[in-house]
């Protein structure tokens, strides 16, 4: 049974724990250099006295994590909003499927936006690539977040998803917490977000029934976000282009963590997260098939058509889609000085991108492959009106 299973090197820090790894990690100086990287104004000091009185992971997000996502947002936001609240019950668990835009702020402003409304916050899925330093794992894991295991062997991967499958099921039915987890390893890095069967084939491999069955158990809501500037386009581009170029180009530490600080850190204009109905309802007809790899399938497209029918459509989605398309099937949704904006906004992207022997054709390229990162979630949303009513 997974409550007899030792979590601990996935799991969050118990709160008996909590003291002694805040003690640890205050002292890290990449910690300290983090913090004030990302809150110049900080007093250090003043702020690690703070920290070192808190005793439980819930404090922490009320008292310290709430008030930073609040600065950050009104930094770097033209404001987030929510809706679809009212499909969930702050006295059930969840496991939350998101589709996947930014490293580090998807669940956090997910969380944020339940901190707002009185909700309990979800515990989070980080993958073991972003954890590059001790100290970040020993932060994540005080901040409700649980590791999951990347790159494995096969035999090792396949302990390792057991394992992962026997947590979320663990949190939701016997803790009673909710859990996120992005609906596919990594972003899509062409907002073209499909959930990855693999996944929900992790997410069923715990408990004593078939697929459905499993599934249900954890009481899946799929939750669609979007942003309306992905400060990370550009460095997605350039990523395209260095594959095309090389197809067996891999990215660094450094290429992650400048992803992860410049989403953090830059403007992502209006952010909404729409949550969708849990899917229990819809998998109901499936508990008494066995046949695994349909009803995996099955599942997936559930998913998929919440989260895209869920997409919130800004007007660089429909400029995106139209100059994609050399058309304006859509102008009535936007104006030309804005349609100008974003071309400035654009070129202002690709200059960012620093490569020996750029060509023209490389620049264009790029373009191409950001139009198509903005007009994906209009197209999927479009494609969903037909296939999931």
């Amino acid at each position: 049974m997974s409550e007899n299973i030792d979590f601990s090197d996935i799991a969050p820090f118990d709160d008996a724990q909590f003291g002694e790894k805040m003690s640890q990690l205050v002292k890290e100086p990449g910690f300290e250099h983090a913090v004030k990287y990302v809150m110049p104004d900080v007093n250090y000091a003043e702020f690690i006295s703070k920290l070192q009185q808190i005793q439980d992971k819930e404090t922490l997000q009320k008292q310290i994590m709430w008030p930073f996502l609040e600065m950050l947002a009104q930094k770097t936001t033209a404001g987030i909003s929510v809706d679809g609240l009212d499909n969930i019950s702050p006295k059930v668990a969840y496991t939350f499927i998101t589709n996947h835009r930014d490293i580090v702020l998807d669940a956090s402003f997910l969380n944020l936006c339940f901190l707002r409304t009185q909700r309990p916050t979800s515990q989070v899925a980080i993958g073991d690539n972003l954890l590059i330093y001790e100290w970040i794992t020993d932060l994540v894991k005080l901040n409700k977040s649980f590791v999951v295991k990347r790159n494995l062997r096969l035999t090792k991967a396949l302990e390792a998803a057991k394992e992962l499958s026997a947590y979320i099921h663990f949190a939701v039915n016997k803790q009673k917490e909710s859990v996120w987890i992005a609906q596919r390893e990594g972003r899509a890095k062409d907002s073209n977000d499909l959930t990855q069967e693999s996944l929900v084939k992790m997410l069923a491999l715990n408990g004593n029934g078939n697929v459905a069955a499993n599934i249900e158990e954890i009481n899946l809501v799929p939750v669609s976000i979007s942003y309306e500037y992905d400060p990370n386009d550009y460095l997605k581009a350039r990523e395209f282009l260095l594959k095309r170029i090389d197809p067996q180009f891999k990215k660094s530490q450094h290429d992650d963590l400048l992803s992860m600080e410049t989403g953090l850190l830059q403007f992502k204009g209006h952010i909404h997260f729409q949550v969708g109905e849990c899917i229990n309802s819809k998998i109901k007809p499936l508990l008494n098939d066995d046949d695994r790899t349909e009803v995996v399938k099955r599942i997936c497209s559930i998913i998929d058509c919440s989260i895209h029918s869920g997409y919130k459509i800004y007007p660089i989605n429909y400029i995106a889609y139209d100059l994609l398309r050399n058309r304006k099937e859509y102008a009535n949704e936007y104006t030309e000085s804005q349609v100008k904006g974003f071309n400035d906004y654009l070129n202002g992207q690709l200059d960012k991108v620093n490569l020996d022997d750029m060509s023209s054709l490389d620049r264009k390229f790029m373009r191409e492959m950001m139009l198509k990162m903005y007009a994906n979630p209009l197209k999927n949303k479009l494609n969903a009106k037909g296939l999931c009513n």
